[in-house]
């Protein structure tokens, strides 16, 4: 079964970036660390960090199909930093999984608790939908 695990953080401009250098050195080792053992156990599919608001645009297509593009929006409250797609047993594994990524630790070494978002990833629409 597989699931998006989306690790929201902090308002763009604050937290991490201004850590001492050891704890993002220490966080950095921690979710190498984890990617490394999921890909051993097999369950890692993907995992990426994704840049600040600050770089982020929306796109749309305008009336002639064209991308109209839009933003940057640094004043978010949240901003997703990064994801990993996990291919898990079941749900209570890939609860696990999300747990430990929330208690990564933060400045001073204190595990952050932060939120993080786990989806199932569909296979294809719901049959209803066909």
């Amino acid at each position: 079964m597989k699931y998006m695990v989306m690790m929201n953080t902090m308002k763009a401009g604050q937290g991490v970036p201004a850590w001492p250098k050891k704890d993002l050195q220490a966080h950095i080792a921690f979710m190498m660390g984890l990617n490394k053992e999921l890909h051993e156990r097999g369950e890692l599919v993907s995992a990426e960090g994704l840049s600040f608001p600050n770089q982020a645009k929306l796109v749309r297509a305008g009336k002639d199909g064209r991308p109209i593009t839009d933003g940057v929006f640094p004043e978010s409250r949240e901003f997703l930093a990064g994801f990993w797609i996990i291919d898990v047993d079941g749900p209570e594994r890939a609860y696990a999984i999300a747990a430990r990524i929330s208690a990564a630790p933060g400045a001073g070494g204190t595990p952050l608790n932060m939120p993080i978002e786990l989806r199932p990833i569909m296979s294809g629409p719901p049959q209803e939908m066909v």
